[in-house]
């Protein structure tokens, strides 16, 4: 392991030492993400080196895109609102819901 100055740290003021902490913190907790982007772009490498991609020698699909869904619900003031009906309400719905509307007043007809 490399051995690391620290006498120059009594030199530095709080500010730098401050942002000399941010930064370390910073690094440490993207350093998981990093090595892991490193070690895939090294297997893809090799991969394409030996002619193939990584979906062709893993079996995975390619990464793909979901479809978002369609609209199911509006909200009556504000069209640009919407909700597919699918996971948690959106904020409007649950403030709306607990103002006494029911969740088919916002229904998009079909």
């Amino acid at each position: 392991m490399q051995q690391i100055k620290l006498d120059k740290l009594d030199m530095m003021s709080l500010e730098e030492l401050q942002q000399l902490q941010k930064a370390v913190g910073k690094a440490i907790d993207t350093l998981d993400e990093r090595r892991r982007r490193e070690a895939l772009a090294s297997v893809e490498a090799k991969a394409r080196e030996m002619g193939f991609s990584l979906s062709d020698l893993t079996g995975a699909p390619g990464r793909s895109k979901r479809s978002s869904r369609p609209a199911r619900f509006r909200h009556p003031e504000n069209p640009e609102l919407t909700w597919s009906g699918r996971g948690r309400h959106p904020a409007w719905i649950k403030i709306a819901i607990e103002n006494g509307a029911a969740l088919e007043d916002f229904k998009i007809a079909s």
